[in-house]
Order: structure tokens, then sequence, then C-alpha cells
């Protein structure tokens, strides 16, 4: 499914092959966490912007409409109209984010819906049985994301919890021939408990592998030292997916670790509070100074927002609450990720990837 055809240092250029065509890495994966991108983005418009994979939501789907509905309306491709490949989480990240609405056991966990309030169950079983309906190119097995900060002797029993669910989410797969399904490395930020983790889920030989608990809250700089300890105890062969991670440096710099897949609600998050990403850095186009600015939010950059419209008309439909607003910016925030992909992929072709992260270092301003 996943081949390396070319390294630079740790840095791979690959290609990723599932049930829906062939996805070049490294690759920055639009969420579309309801089967729909935040912000009246269309599937036409991922198509046009260079989208290879989105990724939705197995607890949001599972909610509402129901995973049975989308299987009856032909599987989320269909539903979406996304005929490209899709990745679904397992749903453990937003169960675990509920706090006390849930309660774990070795079962799974129990919760609240966030829509109603019914109770609810997702364990191992559910999740993938769920992915399964829902038709994924992808599925992720079910884990528990550790928090950040937690103790050692919580992260220990949390990412055995987390090796046991993978063995069941193996043993329930009933899809193998069109859906493959990662493992999850968890550990929190204790080396120990990373390099158990990731030597167990790959005698399980996934047909890839995640890297999750980071981006939770812990400095960058720790993030970059659990992740350059991670990747090399993974498969060569194997894709590398670090979960929740989408702002350009971060990027660079999991790519630079031998990083192949990312993801981050973060483009269309800051998109709804005028925020522009650019090459060197967030552009609030809100701000007064922007009123008769007949420039776009970036020069030379060929997506169509910027083509067609002007930073003070943009500015001016925010203050309007115009919902038009949003679209142009997450339009433009979308293709600048994946136009920022595609330039790596090139640089690391080229033998060049060290100078495109240095050139990006001294004009990037977080």
């Amino acid at each position: 499914m996943f081949e390396v055809l070319k390294t630079e240092g740790k840095a791979r250029r690959g290609v990723f092959t599932c049930a829906h065509g062939t996805v070049q890495t490294p690759v920055f994966m639009n969420v579309g966490t309801q089967g729909a991108i935040k912000g009246a983005v269309s599937a036409h418009d991922l198509k046009e912007i260079g989208c290879q994979v989105e990724l939705s939501n197995t607890y949001h789907l599972h909610l509402r409409p129901g995973d049975q509905v989308v299987r009856q309306m032909g599987g989320l491709h269909k539903f979406m109209n996304w005929d490209q490949a899709i990745l679904t989480d397992s749903g453990g990240f937003q169960v675990f984010s509920l706090g006390d609405m849930r309660k774990i056991t070795e079962d799974g966990v129990t919760f609240r819906s966030h829509i109603d309030g019914s109770k609810q169950f997702l364990s191992p079983e559910v999740a993938t049985k769920v992915q399964e309906q829902l038709g994924s190119d992808i599925a992720m097995a079910f884990d528990e994301c550790i928090p950040y900060p937690a103790d050692h002797d919580y992260a220990k029993r949390s990412t055995a919890r987390t090796t046991r669910w993978a063995h069941r989410c193996q043993e329930a797969r009933k899809a193998h021939d069109r859906q493959g399904m990662f493992g999850i490395v968890q550990g929190g930020m204790y080396k120990d408990l990373r390099k158990q983790s990731a030597e167990e889920l790959v005698a399980m030989d996934f047909e890839g592998y995640s890297i999750g608990g980071l981006s939770v809250g812990e400095p960058h700089d720790l993030m970059n030292e659990i992740l350059e300890y991670t990747t090399p105890l993974l498969p060569t062969n194997k894709a590398r997916y670090l979960m929740g991670v989408g702002t350009a440096d971060c990027l660079v710099e999991g790519v630079a670790r031998g990083v192949d897949m990312f993801d981050c609600v973060y483009p269309t998050r800051v998109a709804r509070n005028g925020m522009a990403m650019t090459w060197h850095g967030r552009l609030n186009i809100r701000n007064a100074q922007f009123a008769h600015d007949w420039g776009p939010l970036e020069e030379g950059c060929q997506c169509y927002t910027c083509k067609n419209y002007s930073r003070a008309y943009i500015r001016h439909l925010y203050k309007a609450e115009e919902i038009l607003a949003l679209r142009l910016v997450t339009y433009h925030n979308l293709y600048f990720l994946l136009e920022f992909m595609r330039q790596m992929r090139q640089a690391i072709l080229e033998d060049r990837f060290p100078q495109f992260r240095m050139q990006f270092w001294d004009s990037f301003k977080k």
C-alpha cells in the first residue's frame, strides 16, 4: 500500500495506494469532520485545490446521521460526492475529550452524546464496524488518547489498554480487502512507553502507523523530541501519520523527521476568525489596516480567492458577517497548505529539502 520513492535525510517522498486511487506523500489531509469541510467548501472545491485525502470522524457520523444511514446511501464516498481517498478516525480523541461526560472501562467507553445527551458506547469492535459501514479507505484503530500532562503510571496503563484495544480491532475487521487500518502509537511524553507501544503495534502488522497523543498542549520542542524518537521505531515500508498537526512550521518539521501524513482542523478553524495562512505567518484580515488594501491575501498565491478578491473586500465581508468571508479564506488556507506540501514533495525529489526548510524559517513568523 505504501512505497518510498525518494529520501533526503529522514524526509520521505512516497506514494500510498488505496481503494480510491493513489496518494502522493507527504500529504496534508483536509478534515471534514461530519462529511463536509467547515466553511462551505464542497467536494468540487477540494478537487480544484488538489486535495488527495478527506478525513471524517467516526464519533460524529455514528451519532448523526448514523453509520447505517451512510451505508444505505452507498457509503461515505457517494454520500458526500467524493471519489478519492477517505480516512476515518476512530472517534477515540473526541470521546476522551468529553471529560466528565464519559467513563472508560476495559470494554470501551460509555459517554453522553453532545447532541441530545443520550447514552452511547464505543469500543474497538463498535469503532471498527462503524468505519466499515462508512466505507472509508483507511480506518483507525480505537485508542485512548493520553492528555498532557500525565504521570508515568497513568500513561503506562493507558498505553497498555491501547495495545489491547488494537488487538481487538484487528480481530473485529472484516473489510481487509478494501479498507486498510492504521495502528496508533501512544505513550504520552515517555520514550520507554513510546518504544513499547511502537514495538507491540508493529508486531500486529497494520497497513500503516499513526503517532497519536502529540499536539495535545505540550511545547513544540517536546513534541519534536518525542516525534524524533518515535518515527525511527516504525517500519520504513509503511506510511507514518502524525495526527492533529496542521500549521506550516509543524508540517515542515514533521516531514524533516520522517512523517508522511498529517491532518488538522487548524486551517478551517482560524479562517472562521479571519486568519489567513501565508508563507510569512498568519494574517488577520479583520484588521483596520486592510480596509483600503486592494492586494490579495498573499502576493503570488494562485488560489481562486487571491486571483479574484482583495483584502479590502474580504475584510468588508467579515465586518458584514457574510458567510462568503469564511468560504474565501477557508479556500485560501486549504490551498496554501496543499501547495506547501506540493512544494515539499518536489524539494525532496530534487534533493533540496534542507534548503526549502531553511528558506521557510527565514521568512516565517509564528
